[in-house]
């Protein structure tokens, strides 16, 4: 489990970087980027400033310096630009696969710092009102996580075609390949809601993000280096990756 949690937090927070790192790079909102949709307000200074944020929350994770406030935060930041801005358009969000997804996606990354924050250690010196807020956030953060895998999953089966011709080429069988991702991704969501092999699914989970940035991701990058959506699409693996590891780390492993 430890070494489960290590690798996650590692991950996870080396995507988040990655976002900081691309906000103050580009200085403006990316379509593919979380947390932040490309038409919010703010301009160059908001995007420098989530940037800032950004870098900060992920430094502080990975150096296990006050993980649980900056996870919430980080947690917290998210899921306010899911809600107040993304959510904006909620009819694009409920029958456009391309908003839904940028949407699902800071979701899913705001549940995994939840359950970090909600798991992690925390200073004596903590309120206890503190302590049980985030033991909820934690908690709820876990369904929040596997319903977001399940969407994933049934967007496969939705968008099968389109998927299919992002597999690399050198893959036989691409419509295979995007039904059985869809078939783990619900299979995953449920384990870990029921709590059922939930250890198991998502620490595998991760390894096919993690396949994905290797496989998929980093040959489309190199192909297009100046290509910021390419970069962003990698980020969003490679954190989705640390993320399933992260909600690994707290599951029983049991049948």
């Amino acid at each position: 489990m430890i070494s489960l949690r290590r690798s996650g937090r590692t991950l996870f927070a080396f995507g988040i970087a990655a976002f900081g790192a691309q906000y103050l790079l580009e200085g403006r909102y990316l379509g593919g980027l979380p947390p932040v949709p490309p038409w919010a307000p703010g301009g160059s200074i908001g995007a420098y400033l989530i940037g800032i944020f950004l870098i900060v929350a992920a430094v502080s994770i990975a150096a296990q310096w006050n993980t649980p406030l900056f996870a919430a935060l980080l947690g917290t930041l998210f899921l306010l630009c899911v809600v107040v801005l993304h959510l904006q358009h909620f009819s694009d969000v409920v029958h456009k696969g391309n908003d839904r997804t940028r949407a699902l996606e800071p979701l899913a990354i705001a549940a995994a710092a939840f359950v970090l924050a909600g798991t992690s250690p925390l200073n004596s010196a903590r309120s206890s009102a503190w302590r049980t807020a985030l033991g909820i956030a934690g908690k709820l953060g876990r369904f929040v996580f596997a319903f977001a895998l399940i969407i994933f999953g049934w967007q496969h089966f939705e968008y099968a075609a389109y998927l299919a011709t992002l597999v690399p080429a050198w893959l036989p069988a691409h419509l295979v390949w995007i039904y059985f991702t869809g078939a783990g991704f619900i299979a995953a969501g449920t384990s870990i809601a029921a709590k059922i092999l939930g250890r198991l699914a998502a620490t595998l989970l991760g390894l096919m993000f993690f396949l994905w940035v290797v496989i998929l991701h980093a040959p489309r990058v190199f192909a297009g280096l100046h290509n910021a959506d390419e970069w962003s699409s990698l980020f969003v693996a490679l954190a989705m990756a640390g993320a399933s590891l992260l909600v690994a780390s707290t599951l029983p492993n049991r049948p």
